[in-house]
Order: C-alpha cells, then sequence, then structure tokens
C-alpha cells in the first residue's frame, strides 16, 4: 500500500500524462482529466481490490466504469501506471488505429476498458447490471463508477437512480465529480441542478460528501467511507467537488479547457508546474 508521499508523486505524473497526450495530437479533454487526478489514483492504487491481469467477466474483484467518457487521458493514464498496458503506449493516444481512442473503446481489447463511454448518461445503467450480476455469482466485490456533474442532466440517470435504490444495489458506489463546468459554461448558467445531496437521499441512496476532491487525504477517506457504507440496502453516491484543470493554473476555474489542447508553450508551462516523479514516456 504507497504512502500519501508515493501517491502524490502518482498524481502529478498523471498530470504530465493528460497534458502530454492531449497536445501531441492537439485533441482530447484536460480539464476534467486534470480535475480527477486524485480520484483515479487513490481509486487505481489503493482503494479498488482489482487485477491488472485482465478479463472481461470481472469475476473475484472490483470493477470500475468511467461514464463521463471524455476524460479518458486520466483514466489511460492510471491504467497504464497501474499495469494494465505498457506505459509507452500512451504515445498512441487518439492517433489511427490506436487501442487508446478519444473516448474509451472496447472493440480493440483495451486492458481495464469495460465499456465504450462517451455517450453521457449510459454508464450508471451499465454498472448497476455489473453489481447485479455480481449479487447473482454471490461475487462481494464491489462496482465503481464516475460520472461528471453536467452529466447528470441525462434523463437516463434518473431512471437508473431509482432503479438502483428500489432493488437494493448496495454493491454500488457511484461518484459524482462537482467541478461546477461543462462544455458550454457552468453547470448553473447550463442548467442547474439543485441541491444534488437532497434529490439522492430522496431517491434512496446513501450520500458521502467530499468537499475538496483535489486533496488526497480527503479523497481517500472519502471513498474509504462510503465502502465503509455498502452492504447495507441501499446504493452509495459519493458527492466529490473538484476543479476543473487542477494543478494547471490557467486551466483552473474555467470551462474553456473542457475540450482545448494545450499549445507548445502552455505545455512546457504545465509542466513546469508539475515536475516529473516516476518518469514520462
Amino acid at each position: 500500500m504507497p504512502d500519501t508521499q508515493q501517491l502524490e508523486n502518482f498524481v502529478t505524473q498523471v498530470r504530465r500524462d493528460i497534458v502530454r497526450q492531449v497536445h501531441k495530437v492537439n485533441s482530447g479533454h484536460p480539464g476534467g482529466s486534470l480535475g480527477c487526478a486524485e480520484f483515479f489514483s487513490a481509486l487505481y492504487q489503493e482503494v479498488m481490490e482489482h487485477n491488472n491481469n485482465f478479463s472481461m467477466d470481472g469475476i473475484g474483484e472490483d470493477l470500475f466504469f468511467l461514464s463521463n467518457g471524455h476524460i479518458s487521458p486520466v483514466f489511460y493514464s492510471v491504467l497504464a501506471r497501474s499495469g494494465y498496458f505498457p506505459i509507452e503506449e500512451l504515445n498512441t493516444f487518439r492517433l489511427i488505429n490506436s487501442r487508446l481512442q478519444g473516448h474509451p473503446t472496447t472493440h480493440e481489447g483495451l486492458p481495464g476498458i469495460r465499456i465504450a463511454s462517451g455517450s453521457l448518461g449510459q454508464g450508471m445503467s451499465v454498472a448497476i447490471g455489473a453489481a447485479e450480476a455480481k449479487k447473482l455469482n454471490k461475487d462481494s466485490h464491489l462496482v465503481y463508477t464516475l460520472h461528471g456533474d453536467g452529466e447528470l442532466q441525462e434523463g437516463q440517470n434518473w431512471e437508473a437512480i431509482m432503479y438502483a435504490s428500489a432493488k437494493k444495489v448496495d454493491n454500488l458506489i457511484s461518484t459524482i465529480d462537482l467541478n461546477g463546468q461543462q462544455i458550454d459554461g457552468s453547470t448553473e448558467q447550463v442548467l442547474p441542478m439543485g441541491n444534488l445531496k437532497a434529490k439522492f437521499q430522496a431517491f434512496g441512496w446513501e450520500v458521502v460528501e467530499i468537499k475538496e476532491g483535489n486533496n488526497l487525504t480527503e479523497v481517500l477517506a472519502g471513498l474509504k467511507e462510503a465502502k465503509s457504507r455498502t452492504g447495507k440496502g441501499k446504493p452509495v453516491c459519493v458527492l466529490m467537488t473538484t476543479v476543473m484543470g487542477h494543478g494547471v493554473d490557467f486551466m483552473m476555474h474555467t470551462h474553456k479547457w473542457h475540450g482545448v489542447a494545450p499549445n507548445d508553450e502552455q505545455l512546457e508551462e504545465a509542466l513546469s508546474q508539475n515536475p516529473e516523479t516516476l518518469g514520462d514516456y
């Protein structure tokens, strides 16, 4: 189990991976990826019980489903640095015939990818099915998901949220990335969603709040608290407040870096704010 400094070094290197991937092909989504670096690092390095000898059946291990698939750069970085595939393969991000497409896909057989995700709003439904399958198989492991806050504007989520509590899918932990930004502006400008904590509770979920989702200690504590609430008849929601673009000062607090790649000068500035810790690819 890595100590906090090791995890901090891991997070820093993941941020370098994100901006380098997106810069190389002048395409991708750095903002949300940077904001979720702590979450993915904590999940894959300490919280989740998983096996990098990947198989699609997922029996005997925890599963993770990324619903907001556009933040693939952070997902690919953490998968590679957790041993799922060679780190050097990050060089192929978004290239023709690459396994590392802009939105994760399954047809190329990239280890760690269980669903194609890019059409927002679908990940919750898939994860519930996987969680129910684990119950049928008498597999006590958990299913984790990640969703964007703007993604909750998709109605399919709320059907799934209602179903999960009604069917007591209590081996599911769904985290919502509350960065307050989406492609066209702030979530408050585009479509305010009100009190999400009250909504999830009204739909019959347990709710855990992580107020500082870019504080590794807070993220670890929040995910472990969520894990402790499973198996008690209710699905668990983690409301995690993050800053879009966190770790790169000129990308922070704005939707403008939702899907824009840094130029050469901006890349160097971003890398200077995140010194190499584990080695680039």
